[in-house]
């Protein structure tokens, strides 16, 4: 799989409103209402990661939890980046 040039990373994030690209990496951070909530959506999104072996950088202090999203085999950003910032943001609204 191929990095995404900057200006696909750019048109990927018109849709994925709360990421940014910075350092070529794919960045997040989600903030819930405590330690259990984020420890949920963890848990709900690793469970995921392992299944499509695409697995997130990633750090959690309390109730927030910051990510970067970067495909390290392809040295960038790649459609597998995109797919789980699609799917934890969904996790994350539900």
């Amino acid at each position: 799989m191929n990095a995404l040039t900057t200006e696909q990373c750019q048109a990927a994030l018109a849709k994925l409103p709360n990421w940014h690209l910075k350092n070529g990496k794919l960045k997040q951070t989600f903030v819930f209402k405590n330690f259990n909530e984020a420890f949920a959506f963890m848990t709900r999104v690793a469970m995921h990661a392992e299944q499509h072996d695409h697995h997130p950088e990633w750090s959690n202090v309390y109730k927030t939890v910051e990510v970067n999203l970067v495909t390290h085999d392809a040295n960038g950003v790649t459609e597998k980046d995109l797919k789980l910032a699609r799917f934890m943001d969904k996790v994350a609204a539900s």
